[in-house]
């Protein structure tokens, strides 16, 4: 069933969801209040936009240029009825397509910073996926992979570009791994716990393309502790 909630707690924004296919978390919310700082003429580029939550939250700080692009055609359409219901047609190109393809509308080297939420669990025959569709793709690595993941981001980012990710920590080995080979060095490293007593539920990491190896992992960050995401990394 589709519905149209507030956007959490960010003022006159809307997300169109639907209950039944595909709700957002807290994980992408998260991911747009990492991306700090952009300069006045950043061009962002967002892989896996689902709805557009991080889109969305990232133009309540700034003005910037947002190209996103979701491959689910139902979920695009959910994508471009909150574009419309926040006015953000100016600032905000959505792709229905295969970011796989990215080369087919922008040349290399071309955004300023990227952002990904991307599948999280690998793919294999034998895996237990979602029987509905729409989540099964959302959530495994069915269309799309890590490894594919950079190498857009490689193609995509300007030279000192910044890239960010979420993803879960089990897979930070993996992570770093192709960081190194595609030359998008890890910069910040931020886990995410629920609760003391737990394991990391998420990472969050800072990457620029050819940058100079040096990365600084920051305390932990217990969510539990917070009302309000807003301005989490900016205070």
């Amino acid at each position: 069933m589709k519905v149209i909630n507030d956007l959490y707690d960010y003022e006159n924004y809307k997300i169109v969801q639907d209950n039944e296919v595909f709700k957002f978390s807290l994980d992408s919310i998260l991911l747009a209040e990492y991306v700090t700082n952009l300069k006045q003429s950043d061009v962002v580029l967002d892989l896996c936009t689902g709805n557009g939550v991080v889109p969305f939250i990232l133009s309540n700080y700034f003005p910037n240029k947002i190209v996103a692009f979701e491959i689910q055609e139902y979920i695009v359409k959910l994508a471009q009825e909150g574009i419309k219901l926040n006015g953000l047609d100016k600032q905000i190109e959505l792709i229905h397509d295969d970011i796989r393809v990215i080369n087919n509308y922008f040349p290399g080297n071309n955004f300023d910073v990227v952002v990904a939420n991307p599948p999280y669990f690998k793919y294999h025959e034998s895996s237990l996926i979602n029987e509905n569709e729409n989540k099964a793709i959302a959530r495994h690595e069915i269309c799309l992979n890590l490894e594919d993941i950079f190498k857009v981001v490689k193609y995509a980012l300007k030279e000192y570009g910044i890239f960010y990710l979420v993803h879960l920590p089990e897979r930070l080995e993996e992570i770093l791994y192709l960081c190194e080979k595609n030359r998008i060095i890890a910069k910040q490293i931020q886990f995410i716990y629920t609760k003391g007593d737990k394991n990391a539920t998420m990472v969050l990491i800072k990457c620029i393309k050819n940058a100079k190896n040096s990365v600084k992992v920051f305390a932990p960050l217990y969510i539990g502790d917070y009302k309000s995401y807003k301005n989490i990394f900016r205070g």
